[in-house]
């Protein structure tokens, strides 16, 4: 059985290693979060050009050997996303995203509909500089929580089911609380951080709603404590 495989992947992240070896983090289509190595790619005369950037989506060819990490043997760009290096905040939350990813999706594991909003996220900010702005960036958390199956209940109080009279966010009890429910820990979540949360989740990234920055940072606690209580895994605030 063949031990080379080929993949489609993103360029999460790139270190250098030795004299003129990087080290990829990867996230594929197939296989979810891989690391690997290209040999001999910060060399001039590299075949595989200026292809292995972060943030490039690539057909790859990889080979497993005995080690953590595979073995880059060929690389096709699908898209580089050039445009979003053009603009400072859209690098800036290119950045954020990847860095998300790496925190959130750990595991070699399959997840095409995290892999496909990762690749729909990177396009928006090739497209559109203003995609940039924290509802976007926050909506695609929250979009992001789903795919890894860690998205909080927001139809109703996740103590009592109760849909009316929601109040606060319960990061422990993993939803929104009514004013009954409410404990020590739970913060206030607005009834407009409420909306915006369902809102952004249901709707594509490219409409992600206006708010006010307030309840922009209820729905960014949301996400992150979340995380932090159910999946232990810290992630930078987005404001």
């Amino acid at each position: 059985m063949s031990n080379t495989f080929k993949t489609e992947a993103i360029v999460l992240r790139k270190l250098r290693y030795g004299e003129a070896d990087s080290i990829l983090h990867l996230f594929t289509r197939e296989q979810g979060r891989v690391g690997a190595i290209a040999k001999g790619v910060r060399r001039s005369r590299s075949r595989f050009g200026g292809r292995l950037e972060p943030f490039f989506r690539l057909e790859l060819m990889l080979h497993e050997g005995r080690g953590e990490l595979v073995t880059v043997t060929a690389a096709e760009t699908l898209d580089g996303y050039p445009r979003l290096r053009e603009h400072a905040e859209s690098l800036n939350a290119a950045g954020k995203v990847a860095d998300f990813v790496l925190r959130l999706l750990d595991g070699r594991e399959r997840n095409e509909p995290a892999f496909n909003l990762l690749m729909n996220m990177l396009s928006l900010l090739d497209e559109d500089p203003t995609a940039s702005r924290s509802e976007v960036s926050l909506a695609f958390r929250a979009k992001m929580l789903l795919a890894a199956g860690f998205s909080p209940e927001l139809g109703n109080c996740v103590q009592c089911g109760a849909t009316d009279g929601i109040v606060a966010f319960s990061p422990s009890a993993g939803g929104v609380v009514c004013g009954d429910c409410r404990e020590p820990g739970d913060f206030e979540f607005s009834r407009r951080a409420h909306e915006f949360l369902n809102v952004a989740i249901g709707s594509p990234l490219a409409q992600a709603p206006d708010a006010a920055i307030e309840d922009l940072r209820q729905v960014d606690r949301a996400v992150s404590e979340t995380l932090g209580h159910h999946a232990q895994v810290r992630v930078r605030p987005v404001i």
